[in-house]
Formats: structure tokens, C-alpha cells, sequence
């Protein structure tokens, strides 16, 4: 048994999370895909049959009021809450990532007044919130300026209105400084809105503790929620009163079964509820942050970091010289729990990678993304990863 390997079992044997692995349905494969899509809990198929079955198939419209249907966005967004350090009534769940990330910048601006004519987005964002930020800019009147992260403190000014940003870089994994770079937004007058999609549930983000005014993310990755989950939106408390939603809803209307043609916005994080709720999704989102039980944020980012430093330990011992570059950064502070390596050829040499058993993604042109999820993976995963890694490019 190599020097790694050995490692790696004496690691895993003193891994304290170790246990909660047996809580997901998981095969022989190493998953290291869970930033895409987190793997499937174990007891959720059960609680979905149930959902179908009786509250769907016997209760039917009953459920709304006896299965606690009705309340369900706000019951899961105080499920999330304390994993994303926000105190209840913060977080309404309902919706995907791009439709909050609308909901959210567009109010910012109208929070921010007239006076305020320009919108800041992360230069290197994900490309839906580009989109997304571009439209706002247009149905708004604001004009759009993409900044990189680094540069944002820099680049406010009198006439910012809202600075959208993420927490992580999707393709290298860079965690960048939501405390920062909120403190900045705010100190200039504007409003911060975080993309949390890559850190919800695989670090500590403070969003009281940071004065975060507003945030969104989804679930379906290190929160595990399943394919197409539903995502949420966090307003600071502080702002709710304030918070003017482009897209008013029945859902979201201080009384929704008055049929009124007159829009009142409910109090509170509802207001950022539009129709009716993605019932059997959010259930089995319920569901799944049962997994969350008795495990501390903390411990989860401790083992993140363990993991990655495992695993670039592994590729600099496995993989031969010069066939990797590591984009991820190596300084704690600004890793988050992915690793990408640069690549020649990273799309085939991924798909070798899949069949051989070792899952991750590729990003074009050239990078190998491998997502770390504490909660299910260990570090004989990790070594194996990294060594067959080295043997797919010691071949090609």
C-alpha cells in the first residue's frame, strides 16, 4: 500500500463527519460532482412516496393547510437559514437561482433610488447572472459595468446602485471576500447582492453577521436538494419593509385569497414569493437537509479544506510534470471546496475519467473541475481520484 494510500485510510479513521456518508444512497464511484449536483439522501425517496401517495393521492387539496404545504417556503428557507448564518424569517424558498437573481437586483435599484444609475456585475460571474444583470440594467435604466471582484471597492462610486457578485468563482473555485467587499458596498451607499451557489453548505457565510442585504442560491448542489431544485432568496430583515419585488405575485400579496385586482405585499421574506409553490420539489428538498443534522457548518468547512489539500498532495505525487495547472487557489482564505486543473484535452480526459469511475465536470475550454462535498466524500476517495488522475495522463 503506497505512502497516500495509507494516508488516506488513517484520515478517513479519524474523520469525524465519516459517518454521515451512510446517510446518501452512494455506489463504488468516486463522486466528486456534488458543485454540479449533490448525490441523493438516502431516506428521501421514502418522504417523496409519501408526498405522492398520501398527501397528494388521499388528502389531496387538503394538504395545502394539513401537510403544511402552503407554508412551505418559509418553513425550508428557516431550514436553510442557520447553514448560510441567517436568523429566521430571512429566506423564502421557491423559484430557481436566476429568477431570484432577478427578483433581488432589480429591488436593489429601486431601493437604491434615481439617484443611483449604475449597476456593477462580477466580471466573472456565471453567465446567467450576466444575463440577468443585463436585463435588469435595461428595464431599470441603469447602465451595466462588469468589474472583477478585486476591483469593486475601486469602482464604487455616488452613482452605484447595486453590485452583483459571487461568493465563489464557478470555474476555479476562488472564494472571494463577502465580508469585504459588502462593508465597501454599503460604505458607498449601494446594496449587495451575493450569489451563494457555490458555498451554500460547504462553508461559513455569514450573511447577518456581514450585513448582507440581499442573497440567492440554489440547492440542488452541496445542499443536495436534487435535480432542479428550487432556490431561495435572503433579505436582511432590516429591509424587508423596503423590498419591492419586480415580479408581485399572489404568493407574495398580504392576502392571497382575496382575489383583489390591488397589490399589498405581505410583511416579511413572503414578499419574495411570486405563485404557487413547486410542491413536490420542495419536499423532497425538505427532506434532504435531514442530512444536516447534528452537523456543524464549521466541521464541514474543516474537512473541505482537508479534502483539497489531499487532493493537490495526491495530483503532485500522481500526475506527471507539467500535464496540470492548479487554478484553484492554495491560501485557505480564498479556496473554496472545488479544485480546477488546467488541462490539454480536459473534456476527453474527463470522460476517461467517468468511465473509469472517478466523477467530476468539465469546463470549456480547458479546465478539470472536482467538487469536494464533506458530507459524502472521504479520502480514499481523494487519493483514488488523484491517482487514476495520474494514470488516464500517464497514457494519453
Amino acid at each position: 500500500m503506497s505512502e497516500l494510500m495509507s494516508a488516506a485510510w488513517e484520515l478517513d479513521a479519524e474523520d469525524p463527519l465519516a459517518g454521515v456518508r451512510e446517510r446518501f444512497l452512494l455506489d463504488d464511484t468516486v463522486y466528486l460532482d456534488g458543485n454540479s449536483l449533490g448525490a441523493l439522501p438516502a431516506h428521501v425517496p421514502g418522504r417523496v412516496e409519501d408526498v405522492v401517495r398520501r398527501q397528494w393521492g388521499e388528502l389531496r387539496i387538503r394538504s395545502w393547510e394539513e401537510s403544511g404545504w402552503w407554508t412551505a417556503p418559509e418553513r425550508i428557507g428557516d431550514r436553510i437559514a442557520p447553514l448560510v448564518g441567517a436568523a429566521p424569517g430571512q429566506i423564502v424558498v421557491g423559484d430557481s437561482t436566476s429568477v431570484n437573481v432577478f427578483k433581488a437586483l432589480v429591488a436593489a435599484v429601486r431601493m437604491a433610488g434615481e439617484g443611483r444609475d449604475e449597476i456593477l456585475v462580477d466580471a466573472t460571474t456565471f453567465p446567467t447572472d450576466g444575463y440577468i444583470a443585463a436585463s435588469a440594467a435595461r428595464l431599470t435604466g441603469r447602465t451595466l459595468r462588469p468589474v472583477l471582484p478585486a476591483e469593486v471597492p475601486s469602482a464604487l462610486t455616488g452613482r452605484t446602485a447595486a453590485v452583483l457578485l459571487n461568493h465563489v468563482d464557478y470555474r476555479t473555485g476562488r472564494l472571494h471576500d463577502l465580508p469585504g467587499l459588502t462593508a465597501a458596498v454599503r460604505a458607498a451607499g449601494g446594496y449587495a447582492v451575493w450569489d451563494l451557489c457555490h458555498s451554500a453548505g460547504a462553508l461559513p457565510v455569514g450573511l447577518d453577521e456581514h450585513g448582507v442585504d440581499l442573497a440567492v442560491g440554489c440547492t440542488y448542489k452541496y445542499l443536495n436538494g436534487g435535480p432542479g431544485a428550487p432556490a431561495y432568496l435572503y433579505v436582511r430583515r432590516g429591509l424587508q419593509g423596503r423590498f419591492d419585488s419586480p415580479l408581485p405575485g399572489w404568493n407574495s400579496h398580504a392576502e392571497p385569497f382575496g382575489m383583489t385586482s390591488a397589490y399589498t405585499p405581505a410583511d416579511g421574506a413572503v414578499r419574495g414569493r411570486v405563485g404557487t409553490p413547486d410542491i413536490l420539489s420542495l419536499l423532497a428538498l425538505e427532506a434532504a437537509l435531514d442530512v444536516w443534522d447534528d452537523v456543524p457548518v464549521a466541521r464541514v468547512r474543516a474537512k473541505s479544506l482537508a479534502l483539497t489539500d489531499f487532493f493537490l498532495r495526491c495530483v503532485e505525487a500522481y500526475v506527471p510534470a507539467g500535464r496540470v495547472e492548479n487554478l484553484t487557489p492554495v491560501a485557505h482564505a480564498e479556496r473554496a471546496s472545488q479544485v480546477a486543473l488546467r488541462c490539454a484535452d480536459a473534456g476527453e480526459v474527463m470522460r476517461t475519467l467517468i468511465e473509469r469511475g472517478v466523477v467530476g465536470d468539465f469546463r470549456a475550454p480547458d479546465v478539470l473541475r472536482f467538487g469536494f462535498t464533506p458530507l459524502y466524500v472521504g479520502f480514499a476517495d481523494v487519493e483514488r481520484a488523484a491517482r487514476v488522475l495520474g494514470q488516464v495522463l500517464g497514457t494519453a
